[in-house]
């Protein structure tokens, strides 16, 4: 796959490989077994820290983003294959601070953002100093169509008054999330794809109410976490607005295609790696007199995953 691009990418996927080998996979059990042992499910195991700086000193920081002189500059073809190669191991994207959904929301203030709302938010951002969250789901509506959104972004004056409930807001369960993207209706009567705002909303805003986390298939993916917000009347100044009134269906667009590409390719990253560990499990257990790997129906069900990951 790589045979096609620069030879400095390469080279860098290369020491990636290399890094998430030596430093991230043997860190893998630390961070689990400090996340264990703590006292509240939403605190950060140390060991992240130590890692992301080792990351940042190697030159492994901020991958993703393209076509701008915040990252590494590669393009979304290039850095699929450095994507996968993160996604081997659960704590691999947020190592690299090429985690969701901050990569998306970082995207969207280097594209969309002030100069105020980039030095406020999206430099530590990029340091990896602070977390983010984005709001767009819906319980009351299916928000896969975002010309759904029933939430409200109102004009008052020189800010906005905002109200609604959602929920799979990635991020909001991590307690360094400092700031998050929430989309909303400014003109309900305006054309269906001009009817919806993207706003920045600090965490810590009169009204912003975090009711729980939510769980997935019985997981509640903590630290990070998914969570079901409620905003009563939460006001922001008016340059909180990203880009514009009715720009908000344009921003999710801009985020969203980079982003869902982002999450294929480290969804194959952890189907590689769990096919190798099976590969190697059969090779070392044995079972009714012979190996694991010496039962057919094993072989038939490695044979069956190689070809659902290709």
């Amino acid at each position: 796959m790589l045979t096609e691009v620069r030879p400095d990418v390469v080279e860098l996927h290369a020491r990636l490989k290399t890094f998430i080998r030596d430093v991230v996979v043997p860190g893998e059990r630390v961070y689990f077994e400090q996340h264990a042992a703590a006292a509240d499910r939403w605190t950060i195991p140390p060991v992240m820290e130590g890692l992301k700086a080792q990351a940042r000193a190697a030159g492994l920081w901020n991958l993703w983003l393209p076509q701008s002189e915040y990252g590494a500059g590669l393009t979304n073809r290039e850095y699929a294959p450095l994507c996968e190669t993160m996604g081997r191991t659960h704590i691999g994207p947020e190592v690299f601070n090429c985690n969701a959904p901050d990569t998306g929301n970082m995207e969207v203030l280097v594209r969309y953002g002030t100069p105020a709302q980039k030095k406020r938010w999206l430099e530590p951002l990029l340091a990896g100093e602070i977390r983010s969250a984005f709001a767009m789901t819906e319980p009351d509506v299916a928000s896969s169509d975002a010309t759904n959104i029933a939430a409200s972004i109102a004009r008052d004056g020189d800010s906005y008054l905002i109200n609604g409930r959602k929920w799979w807001t990635s991020g909001a369960m991590d307690p360094r999330c400092k700031i998050l993207i929430f989309m909303g209706k400014t003109d309900p009567s305006a054309a269906k794809h001009q009817q919806q705002s993207m706003i920045l909303v600090p965490m810590e805003t009169p009204g912003v109410r975090v009711v729980r986390p939510l769980n997935v298939f019985g997981y509640d993916d903590a630290p990070h976490g998914h969570a079901d917000v409620v905003f009563e009347n939460v006001r922001v100044p008016a340059e909180s607005l990203l880009l514009g009134e009715g720009r908000g269906f344009e921003i999710a667009q801009g985020r969203l295609g980079p982003g869902r590409i982002h999450h294929c390719m480290r969804s194959i990253g952890a189907a590689e790696r769990a096919l190798e560990l099976m590969c190697a499990r059969v090779s070392s257990r044995v079972a009714f007199g012979k190996l694991l790997a010496e039962q057919g129906v094993i072989g038939e069900w490695i044979a069956d995953s190689r070809m659902e990951i290709d």
